[in-house]
């Protein structure tokens, strides 16, 4: 019985010293031993709670500003219209970042989900416009995504290329040919009944691009934690080496990893296309930034095998309320861009730091 406590509490991530083991009970280490259980489980916590009070503060924060900042000295950041417009603004982000949470914990990146997402949005439109085929455009975007998140999972995984130089060429590839695919204009569609309710209708009081991106988070959380899949993906990114030896593919954890991201790059292209009736080449640029500062800032080390994806959804939170925030107070887009920029070198700081508090306790 112990030893299957032991087991499930080691999944969830507690240090088996936490729990004594039977017959190994010693008094006289009593003291100690309850200080180090007090001194784990602070860290533990901290851990688990992660960038959520950075979150809630910063929410606080743009409430009060946006205030100070109005004429009449009000705010509606709060509402629930501008609530559900972020949590809107940021399905899309979220649905990549899931993804890069995936490629992050096997110790890898990929730049290519922007330039995924548009070509995903370009052929899905793209198929839309038949007569005969506009059924198909939801299968499209995902397959598409799917296919070309495979590329790269097979350049990393089989040809052994980094995963940095393998993404960075097929992100610039990738994007000229959105750019070819649409003949350098923007596909309009308005009427688009097989996917239009994906950017423009509600369930339950809730947008479809919320819902989806929710269905993501949870199959993202279930693969992770629930399978044996899930436990693959850490060890690969903990240390490959040891994975390989243990018997671990990993060549075909890393092909799933990559798969994986062009997929939900392939759903969020549909998100996107559905919600403005259309699809250019230019879509997507700069979302891999906000994708990679949302893992991280969520907690998920650059070195592989540690994170998790409810802290890609704090991250994700974060980005989309300091984009909102700045928008209604204002400020120029330009410091927008420089006000991400910091936030994505804090969150390297972060992990950095994070690291080196591993290392020392």
């Amino acid at each position: 019985m112990n030893s299957l406590i032991n087991r499930t509490l080691a999944r969830l991530g507690w240090l088996s010293s936490v729990v004594p083991q039977a017959g190994a009970i010693n008094p006289a280490a009593a003291p100690a031993r309850e200080a180090n259980v007090k001194k784990i489980s602070a860290r533990d916590i901290f851990n688990r709670v992660g960038m959520l009070p950075v979150l809630l503060l910063m929410y606080i924060a743009f409430y009060f500003l946006t205030g100070y900042l109005s004429e009449d000295g009000t705010s509606n950041f709060m509402s629930t219209a501008n609530t559900m417009n972020i949590l809107r603004q940021t399905s899309i982000n979220l649905v990549l970042a899931c993804g890069m949470t995936f490629v992050i914990l096997t110790a890898g990146i990929d730049l290519s989900v922007g330039s995924v997402l548009a070509v995903s949005a370009v052929l899905g439109m793209l198929t839309s416009l038949s007569p005969h085929f506009a059924w198909a455009s939801l299968p499209v975007f995902m397959l598409a995504g799917l296919a070309m998140g495979a590329l790269n999972g097979a350049m990393v995984a089989g040809v052994k290329i980094n995963p940095f130089v393998v993404t960075l060429g097929t992100m610039t590839a990738l994007r000229g040919a959105a750019y070819l695919f649409a003949d350098g204009t923007t596909i309009l569609n308005r009427n688009i009944p097989s996917f239009e309710w994906l950017g423009n209708s509600s369930f339950l009081g809730l947008p479809w691009l919320i819902w989806v991106a929710a269905a993501v988070v949870l199959v993202s959380w279930f693969i992770l934690r629930q399978t044996v899949l899930g436990l693959h993906i850490y060890a690969v990114g903990g240390n490959p080496q040891a994975a390989r030896l243990t018997g671990i593919k990993v060549g075909s954890v890393l092909l799933f990893v990559y798969s994986i991201a062009g997929l939900f790059s392939g759903i969020g292209g549909a998100m996107s296309a559905s919600r403005l009736y259309g699809a250019n080449g230019n879509w997507g640029t700069g979302y891999e930034l906000d994708a990679i500062a949302a893992v991280v800032l969520g907690g998920t080390s650059l070195m592989g095998g540690v994170g998790s994806i409810w802290g890609t959804v704090i991250g994700a939170l974060i980005i989309g309320v300091m984009n909102n925030g700045l928008t209604i107070i204002g400020l120029s887009s330009f410091w927008q861009y420089v006000a991400k920029g910091a936030v994505i070198v804090l969150a390297v700081m972060l992990d950095k730091w994070r690291q080196q508090q591993s290392m020392t306790n």
